[in-house]
């Protein structure tokens, strides 16, 4: 089946060259992300953040605030997580070799399963000695809680927004949205309790506030888990249907039945699918322009690899699965 993937004609034809920078914005809705504007998000957002960080880590260690301390160690889990996703597209971007005929997308989906687990871990230490505090609450400054959560507000904001546009298109990016846009309601929740500390000295408060963002945290890193590992584990995209797209390869002309779908993940933004197609014996020899309107119909449902094995009407499939 040498005609079989051929890739220089397809993705000539849709514009969809390997390299992303070149989309024609044939679909908008799952269009790669444009690295350029993604770039100095991630760099402007890891540049901010370590400022960030430093700042509210000397000042918690000062002051002694434990909301403060994990805060800052927080900020510090979206700094790495932020690198490692640019990271992830600067790999992303490699061709292919002889080794990685698919170059290296799939870190991108790796990346966005670490970036899970990382949370998870940061999450269980603030939740353990937030417990630890509620026994020993130890006096803390209101007032510095407040005026460095407020810095930390404008940050994690400003960060946030910078994703915001991209967030949808993929896992990565969504996943640094996340922990910018809940930073940034974490940051408000301890500028809260920094005020009400100020006025009340009701010191456990600090802990309290620690595990009600503890919770959050989970709530939202748990489906970026799933979503990923289900990636990694080459699931069916969520947004894919499988049974939406054997009824699309049903309308190719002259397709008798389809078997054998595969669909996967190749990255967080591409997908790819193999399939058989039985074709009846009239039709075969057009197989050619059938194979290029079918490729067509998938690349609007965000399919951008495809391989088709045409199988005649008349023979049956020889393969142990059929």
């Amino acid at each position: 089946m040498a005609h079989d993937h051929d890739h220089s004609h397809a993705h000539h034809h849709h514009g969809h060259d390997h390299d992303h920078d070149h989309h024609h914005g044939l679909f908008h809705t799952h269009e790669a992300p444009r690295l350029d504007h993604l770039n100095s998000a991630f760099v402007w957002g890891i540049i901010l953040n370590s400022i960030f960080v430093v700042v509210e880590g000397a000042a918690g260690f000062i002051s002694h605030s434990l909301s403060l301390l994990t805060d800052a160690g927080h900020n510090l889990s979206d700094v790495a997580s932020l690198a490692l996703a640019l990271l992830a597209f600067k790999l992303a971007k490699v061709s292919s070799n002889q080794k990685y005929t698919y170059g290296y997308k799939r870190s991108t989906i790796i990346v966005s399963f670490f970036n899970a687990l990382i949370l998870f871990v940061a999450v269980g230490l603030i939740g353990y000695e937030a417990v630890m505090r509620f026994f020993h609450p130890e006096s803390v400054p209101g007032s510095t809680i407040a005026w460095v959560s407020f810095i930390g507000i404008a940050i994690n904001g400003f960060t946030a927004w910078l994703f915001m546009k991209d967030k949808d298109k993929d896992l990565n990016v969504k996943g640094a949205y996340l922990h910018m846009a809940v930073d940034a309601i974490v940051s408000l929740g301890v500028v809260i309790s920094g005020i009400v500390i100020y006025f009340t000295k009701w010191y456990w408060i600090d802990s309290a506030v620690s595990l009600a963002i503890v919770v959050i945290i989970v709530g939202g890193t748990w489906g970026l888990l799933k979503k990923s590992l289900r990636l990694e584990m080459d699931g069916v995209p969520d947004e894919m249907d499988l049974e939406k797209v054997k009824t699309e390869l049903m309308k190719g002309k002259g397709v008798v039945e389809v078997h054998h779908v595969h669909i996967w993940a190749l990255s967080t933004t591409e997908n790819a699918m193999t399939a058989h197609l039985v074709i009846s014996d009239e039709e075969m020899p057009n197989f050619t322009a059938i194979k290029h309107d079918l490729r067509h119909r998938l690349l609007h449902m965000n399919i951008s690899h495809c391989t088709f094995e045409p199988e005649l009407a008349s023979e049956k499939c020889e393969q142990a699965e059929c």
